[in-house]
């Protein structure tokens, strides 16, 4: 329609039809009637005016259509919108459900992972506090495991040994791979007993792990030292209460016989010298007499040994001066120590060397006498076994402070004693091999020496010897 219009407007405008219009609207003497201009322009106006409706009509249905097109559109928009905004909240109610259930896992996981971090950490304790060795080992031996006991007494940081092999590690344990290997393939408990006399004692157990195919084992080493020795030290006080007990019910026993003896004896030779024997006759008897009225008196020193031995049994450690101890000792040797070659204990050079001053030591009074009494019973076993000429037997004793520790050293030029000897001279009655009990020798064997200084007095008994040159015991006892 604009179209149309256009050209029509350029069709009034045009000057040819301008002219032959122009001439119309002139009179005949050449005046314009304007009254024809009115009326044509009036037309022309109503025409123009007629086209631009029938245009803004065609234009205002198109616009209808138009409009109903767009509604329908909006419409459907709309539903769609609706639709897609249904679906939208119902993902996001769905979105928001898995949301919350995610965060009641995350919540559920967090709890588990801190349970599992706190009874993680409370087994870490718990293994790190044990007062054993645990040690954790695969099946080619690496560690697993190395808890705080094992750092202690091996040295060695756990961060150095995990993941290490356990005998490149730490190459003086006592456990063998053959025995690790033995429990893994009996797939049983294995219990190992170690032990070194007077030193340690061990009890090392093996567990063997099955889990998710992979084979490994747990060793626990448990020092049992304080243990065995509280034990023994029971054992061996009710075996010194018994023979304190025995001691005093033998020597009441043999006491009043032994006594009516010697009055006896006594009353013999008062008796001879009444007689009219011969005088050669009564010096034999006399001397006979004699040297059995000596060896009467040395039965009641061995006797009234052994009863101040029962008598001094129990209580606790005491101080006192260990050279009063010695002496008294040496006393009671004089009187009652002999070896069958003849020697004699009061015939034996003794040297003393003595520190000055000395401080008194707590102590068993009745034990370290019985300790000292046997070293000088083995003194004099050794002395009564060397036979060459010009010998002398002597016996020096040393005692002196060093640092917080009393030593003493008794020393012999008799008999020494050999390796072999050496090595279980201060073991029980027993033989190694055997296990059978064996005779007792009371000029070979100390272990009831090496019991008292070490056990009960917590100090160190040892020896050093040549065969050809002599013996020396060492003592340290301690002084607080």
């Amino acid at each position: 329609m604009k179209k149309h219009f256009w050209s029509l407007l350029l069709l009034l405008v045009s000057l040819p039809l301008y002219a032959g219009l122009g001439d119309y609207f002139r009179t005949a003497d050449g005046h314009t009637n304007w009254q024809y201009v009115a009326n044509w322009s009036s037309g022309i106006l109503i025409l123009l005016l007629s086209i631009t409706v029938v245009t803004l009509l065609f234009s205002r249905l198109q616009a209808y259509r138009a409009n109903k097109a767009l509604e329908a559109i909006r419409q459907d928009l709309e539903q769609r919108v609706k639709e897609r905004t249904a679906t939208l909240d119902e993902s996001n109610r769905l979105l928001l459900e898995a949301n919350q259930l995610l965060q009641g896992e995350i919540a559920q996981h967090r709890e588990t992972s801190n349970r599992l971090r706190s009874s993680e950490s409370y087994i870490r304790d718990i293994l790190s506090s044990m007062p054993l060795i645990l040690i954790g080992l695969t099946e080619q031996g690496e560690v697993t495991q190395w808890n705080r006991r094992a750092e202690e007494i091996t040295g060695i940081p756990a961060s150095k040994a995990l993941g290490q092999n356990l005998w490149q590690t730490y190459p003086t344990i006592t456990l063998s791979k053959s025995q690790v290997k033995q429990a893994l393939e009996q797939q049983k408990t294995l219990t190992i007993k170690h032990s070194q006399r007077g030193q340690y004692h061990f009890d090392i157990t093996i567990y063997p792990l099955q889990e998710h195919g992979e084979t490994g084992a747990v060793v626990l080493i448990d020092d049992v030292t304080q243990h065995v020795l509280a034990a023994n030290m029971l054992i061996q006080r009710d075996k010194m209460s018994s023979m304190g007990e025995l001691a005093a019910t033998m020597a009441h026993d043999i006491n009043p016989p032994l006594q009516q003896i010697l009055e006896d004896m006594e009353t013999v030779k008062r008796t001879l010298r009444a007689t009219d024997l011969p005088s050669s006759a009564q010096q034999t008897i006399t001397q006979l007499m004699d040297e059995t009225s000596h060896q009467g008196a040395q039965a009641l020193a061995i006797i009234q040994n052994l009863l101040d031995f029962a008598q001094s049994r129990g209580g606790e450690r005491r101080p006192a001066n260990v050279i009063d101890i010695i002496e008294h000792s040496l006393q009671l040797a004089n009187d009652v120590l002999s070896v069958p070659s003849g020697l004699r204990f009061r015939d034996i050079s003794i040297e003393r060397h003595y520190s000055q001053p000395l401080p008194q030591v707590p102590c068993y009074v009745a034990e370290l006498q019985q300790v000292f009494l046997s070293l000088f019973r083995h003194a004099c076993h050794a002395l009564g076994q060397v036979q060459r000429a010009g010998h002398t037997p002597i016996v020096r004793l040393q005692v002196m402070v060093c640092y917080d520790m009393l030593w003493i050293k008794v020393q012999h030029n008799g008999a020494g004693i050999s390796n072999e000897e050496q090595q279980y001279l201060f073991e029980p009655f027993f033989t190694h091999t055997t296990g059978k009990a064996e005779d007792y020798d009371a000029g070979k064997r100390l272990s009831f020496s090496h019991f008292i200084i070490t056990e009960q007095h917590r100090g160190q008994l040892a020896v050093t010897s040549d065969v050809n040159v002599g013996t020396t015991f060492h003592i340290q006892l301690p002084l607080a």
